[in-house]
């Protein structure tokens, strides 16, 4: 089939190889100059940030999408475990560093947290991978037709719910440790989810499993080396790449419904092809390149996660001793802080913050005896109440002290803040990032599928549909596209 993809993002790049793998004849449409969607790189005078992810989880999943087009990832990029994975400072002054390995965390924990808190790591471990032997094949790797989809296997659910996965996360937190700080450590992931770990089901636990039991990597030469290897196999693989290149509109035979015709660019082309793999927003995509097709309920009614904040940050100067690629400062606010940013929308109080410095193992991505800095601080997306025209130059203020405060340099040579507004200008509905949150009536079959009945060689990739948000989600749902592709063709329904 001829296979038309609506971006470059990363969900898209999967759908590309995992398609090309299977025969079809794909053409990529990039409105950009590089591929990588959010996944982007921001080049300011030699300094390189990357715009999006900074966190890569599940590698093995990249590493399908070359095996699809017959190519080995390492011949385009390396990954290089990151340990300690994260460094976690607490208000106390404590900090933890949490380790790649089950040994070296449980020393880590017994030696900080004690004894008893270690043992529990051991069972926490075995319940997160089983949690995850469960989820995986049954409920993420796969695409859903109908709710009912979620008692089969019926077997897989029984498992899921004696795994204790439909109590709240918090609650199985305290089940296996006593220290507050281990449940920020450990259930901080949910906020991936859009969700509080008070109010988060223990079945996305799954996303603690990716980084502490499975570890965390980073690409050689940042995250955005990522995609631009998948974009380097895809193309060795046959498939065709147009950058600079928008596309106005999906078209449908029957105009806002009926079977895929092909798409409209900006310039008035038309490229006639038998189905599309959009990666743009979902919601944002049903608005602006399907006109005429109402959008499922739930992205409209729907709750969507939390924004974010973020600074890039060139700096002169030292680090503090200690520091990580991956820096955590945790506030002394814990469910106040979920509670004024899921429930008020307004900023938390007191707020935590992550810093990463992809120079602290990549010097090259700065000038000599540089570094950036990638600051996260979570903020309501564009329901909430803060007005960002207003409240932005506070906000970066507010990093810059808080910066000093901890200790890392603060001779800015370069930055550029994004907030909400920022995103929302990218194509992110609501101006988040990370889509709609991943309440239960919002994830596998409540999810906004990957398909639409009334456009058939319509289909979806990205993390507005199914599985969700995250690197490993979006790398697939753009293999499950690529499934919904060749299923099409196989029954003849066009």
């Amino acid at each position: 089939m001829r296979v038309a993809i609506v971006g470059a993002g990363l969900g898209g790049l999967s759908a590309a190889c995992h398609l090309a793998g299977a025969g079809h004849q794909v053409t990529v449409l990039e409105r950009g100059d590089t591929p990588g969607g959010r996944a982007g790189r921001l080049i300011i005078d030699g300094y390189q940030f990357d715009t999006g992810p900074t966190v890569l989880t599940m590698p093995e999943l990249a590493d399908e999408c070359f095996d699809a087009v017959g190519l080995s990832r390492p011949d385009f990029v390396s990954f290089r475990r990151v340990d300690p994975m994260y460094l976690a400072s607490f208000a106390d002054g404590t900090v933890l560093h949490v380790r790649h390995g089950r040994e070296a965390m449980a020393a880590e924990i017994d030696e900080v947290c004690g004894p008893r808190e270690a043992a529990a790591f051991h069972r926490f471990c075995d319940w997160l991978t089983a949690l995850h032997d469960v989820e995986l094949p049954h409920f993420i790797d796969r695409n859903y037709d109908s709710v009912l989809d979620l008692a089969r296997p019926l077997r897989a659910g029984v498992q899921l719910a004696r795994l204790g996965g439909f109590r709240r996360l918090a609650s199985k937190l305290e089940q296996f440790f006593g220290d507050e700080r281990l449940h920020r450590v450990f259930g901080f992931q949910s906020m991936y989810a859009g969700l509080a770990p008070y109010e988060a089901l223990a079945l996305y636990g799954v996303i603690t499993y990716m980084d502490t039991v499975a570890g965390v990597y980073v690409p050689e030469g940042g995250m955005h080396a990522l995609p631009a290897a998948l974009a380097a196999a895809a193309e060795k693989a046959g498939v065709t790449f147009h950058y600079r290149t928008g596309v106005e509109r999906i078209l449908l035979a029957h105009g806002s419904s009926g079977p895929v015709r092909g798409v409209r660019l900006d310039d008035g082309e038309i490229l006639r092809v038998d189905a599309v793999v959009c990666n743009a927003d979902l919601p944002v995509a049903y608005r602006t390149l399907l006109p005429g097709l109402a959008p499922p309920r739930v992205t409209r009614r729907g709750t969507y996660s939390p924004s974010c904040v973020v600074w890039h940050v060139g700096v002169r100067g030292e680090l503090p001793v200690g520091a990580a690629h991956h820096n955590i400062h945790f506030g002394r606010q814990w469910a106040g802080a979920f509670r004024a940013l899921l429930e008020d929308g307004t900023r938390m109080p007191d707020p935590s913050m992550l810093v990463t410095i992809p120079t602290r193992d990549d010097p090259a991505m700065a000038p000599p005896e540089r570094h950036t800095l990638y600051v996260l601080e979570p903020v309501p997306n564009l329901d909430g109440r803060i007005d960002w025209l207003r409240e932005r130059s506070r906000v970066r203020d507010g990093l810059y002290e808080r910066l000093a405060t901890l200790g890392y340099p603060t001779d800015v040579e370069v930055e550029a803040l994004v907030d909400p507004l920022d995103w929302e200008r990218q194509g992110l509905e609501r101006g988040t990032p990370f889509a709609l949150s991943h309440a239960f009536f919002q994830t596998g079959p409540f999810r906004p599928p990957n398909v639409d009945r009334r456009a058939p060689g319509l289909v979806f990739s990205g993390s507005g549909t199914v599985p969700g948000v995250g690197v490993p989600m979006v790398l697939l749902s753009g293999k499950l596209a690529a499934r919904r592709v060749s299923a099409l063709e196989a029954s003849g329904r066009r």
